[in-house]
């Protein structure tokens, strides 16, 4: 891992730990498509509208993001609205309901380079925490097995509970680095989605790492990552 000095890692967990990022994409594919056709809004629903409006962002704000690039505006509804009703959050429990079944389907398993990279903090005693704006954290953490190496975890679930703003705003991250006990200047952001790359940046953290899968290595440099790999792996000492 660069900078021998790092005391903590902070790690993202859609895309990053795991390739539920492949899930969320899904299921927001198919809930956006499916609204998209059923109410006639153009152009098409497509990946790249994951990338610029939803990835790494809160459910919510996703929902509302990609809308107002159609011209849509929904009231914002409450949290405990039901899937299929036409509000924000209505739309956005209909893709964590998509999500979930798919989850609960096909399970998850993590990815080698990251698990390599798991190892090799722990084996140094580096503090670790997920930072996640996905309220499924918890449950994804489990399903892949990965757990119990986190005793820190600060999703999207918690960020509502505590009213911490969202990524890009490095709020969430600045949290997890509290909780460790680890000064931001001494702790890594691992990120897929560039509003998690920003948020590292924006919080001044003493490296932000962007891992491409898909996001591209450039628009993640512009969004502030310092370094970029392909696999965690990368980062393990030989």
């Amino acid at each position: 891992m660069p900078g021998a000095s790092f005391g903590a890692a902070l790690f993202d967990l859609d895309g990053v730990l795991t390739p539920t990022a492949d899930v969320h994409m899904a299921a927001w594919n198919r809930m956006f498509t499916d609204f998209f056709e059923a109410h006639g809004i153009t152009p098409a629903y497509t990946d790249a509208d994951y990338f610029t409006y939803v990835d790494g962002k809160p459910r919510y704000d996703g929902v509302r993001a990609c809308l107002a690039s159609r011209g849509v505006t929904l009231p914002d509804g409450t949290p405990e609205d039901a899937p299929g009703v036409e509000t924000v959050c209505g739309v956005g429990n209909t893709k964590n309901q998509t999500f979930s079944a798919i989850l609960r389907e096909d399970g998850v398993e993590p990815y080698p380079g990251s698990v390599a990279l798991m190892d090799h903090l722990e084996s140094i005693g580096c503090a670790m925490a997920v930072v996640s704006s996905s309220r499924n954290a918890p449950a994804v953490l489990a399903a892949a097995g990965i757990a119990h190496r986190f005793e820190i975890v600060v999703d999207g679930q918690v960020a509502a509970d505590q009213g911490i703003a969202g990524k890009p705003a490095p709020d969430t991250y600045l949290r997890a680095a509290e909780l460790l006990g680890v000064p931001k200047e001494a702790a890594v952001v691992v990120e897929d989605a560039m509003s998690g790359v920003q948020a590292g940046k924006a919080g001044a953290f003493g490296l932000v790492v962007g891992v491409d899968r898909g996001a591209g290595a450039e628009e993640l440099r512009e969004g502030g990552a310092d370094i970029i790999v392909k696999d965690l792996a990368e980062l393990v000492s030989p």
